[in-house]
């Protein structure tokens, strides 16, 4: 999973005798391995009882394979804390990556984000939930999730290179707050409120909406678009439902009252219409998600098959604004004709399209594009 880095601080956990080749192991090791998710889990679940901090790194689909164990785990922390004689322990910490947006070649069987869903139910004050947008956030998430205690933290990351949208000060302070409105990523006008609001969670989906909302400044520029992103996806509860629950001031400051907001969310549908529910007019969220579309094939096709890429995400924002600006039916047929390209580009070559493969933000958009 990308992790060898750690190799420069631990050796792997090996008992028996070593000969020359061997690279990082000894008795000594602080990193054990085996492909065995209720192994791992259940050392993790142990290591932390003896009061150390510790991670368990898997697949994100194969969380699953341990997922009972992670419930019971909250199930004894929630236990735990009503009982004055039991000292806190460290968090468990679980690292989900190989996301299902992300699995290139193992295909649909390494694709599934239903560890959030689970872990959604648990009582708010043991279940954590992060998605960090990039490295920075993922970093300030983690400093924060090794020096809790009692509580269930899943980060959710994948491993491939991406793209880094905050300083590490702005990113302490996104993840501070949990959510917050990302100005230099939107088109709004400050002394009115927005037309349209795209709000996201997760690595890849982030990309997709910042891809989105730089199409429409671009491409219909008197549309007032706001992004909002979320890396602490429980500040969306109700304060009643979870501590990290964000107040019903700031809900609205991010969200509006009554604007339509369309959210691009790294897992399940389900999960984001759970956790608004009871927010002024939560009907008004138009959810787009992981919809069990999985194969073996590019990164953009993964979210176009799943109806969540950054073109589906355009027409949303069109199909929902109260208010229909100029060039907005171009930009409609112009989606269609990109998500064409598109499909005949990945069936011949194998590989996205140039202009989605090597996107970053600001990139003019060609009259061919």
């Amino acid at each position: 999973n990308r992790l060898g880095a750690v190799f420069e601080t631990s050796d792997r956990a090996f008992m028996e005798d070593t000969i020359d080749r061997d690279v990082s192991i000894s008795p000594q090791g602080r990193v054990m391995e085996v492909l065995s998710e209720h192994n791992c889990h259940g050392w993790l679940e142990g290591y932390t009882l003896t009061g150390r901090q510790g991670l368990f790194a898997t697949y994100e689909a194969f969380a699953m394979v341990s997922a009972s164990m992670t419930i019971q785990h909250g199930k004894w922390l929630e236990e735990g804390r009503d009982l004055d004689w039991r000292k806190p322990v460290p968090s468990l910490n679980i690292l989900l990556t190989s996301t299902c947006w992300r699995n290139d070649h193992n295909g649909f069987s390494h694709q599934g984000p239903g560890l959030i869903q689970n872990v959604i139910t648990k009582r708010g004050e043991v279940a954590r939930i992060y998605l960090p947008p990039d490295a920075n956030c993922l970093l300030s998430v983690a400093d924060h999730c090794f020096q809790s205690e009692d509580y269930l933290n899943v980060i959710v990351n994948d491993k491939q290179p991406q793209l880094q949208y905050l300083t590490m000060e702005e990113a302490i302070e996104h993840c501070r707050k949990g959510a917050s409105i990302w100005d230099w990523a939107g088109n709004e006008d400050p002394d009115v409120e927005p037309d349209i609001i795209l709000a996201c969670a997760g690595d890849v989906l982030t990309m997709e909406t910042v891809a989105a909302a730089d199409i429409l400044k671009q491409k219909v520029p008197d549309l007032n678009v706001r992004v909002v992103n979320v890396v602490d996806l429980m500040t969306l509860s109700r304060p009643k439902d979870h501590p990290h629950g964000m107040s019903d001031l700031y809900f609205a400051e991010l969200f509006t009252n009554d604007k339509d907001v369309v959210f691009a969310f790294h897992g399940f549908h389900g999960a984001i219409h759970q956790l608004v529910h009871g927010r002024p007019d939560a009907d008004r969220f138009h959810v787009r998600g992981f919809i069990e579309e999985g194969t073996t094939t590019t990164p953009f096709d993964m979210v176009v098959r799943n109806q969540a890429s950054r073109y589906h995400l355009v027409k949303d924002a069109l199909n929902n604004s109260k208010r229909t600006v100029s060039g907005s039916a171009d930009l409609m047929q112009w989606c269609d004709r990109q998500l064409e390209r598109h499909a005949e580009h990945v069936v011949e070559y194998l590989q996205d399209l140039p202009q989605v493969d090597d996107w970053s933000l600001g990139d003019p958009i060609e009259q061919g594009d």
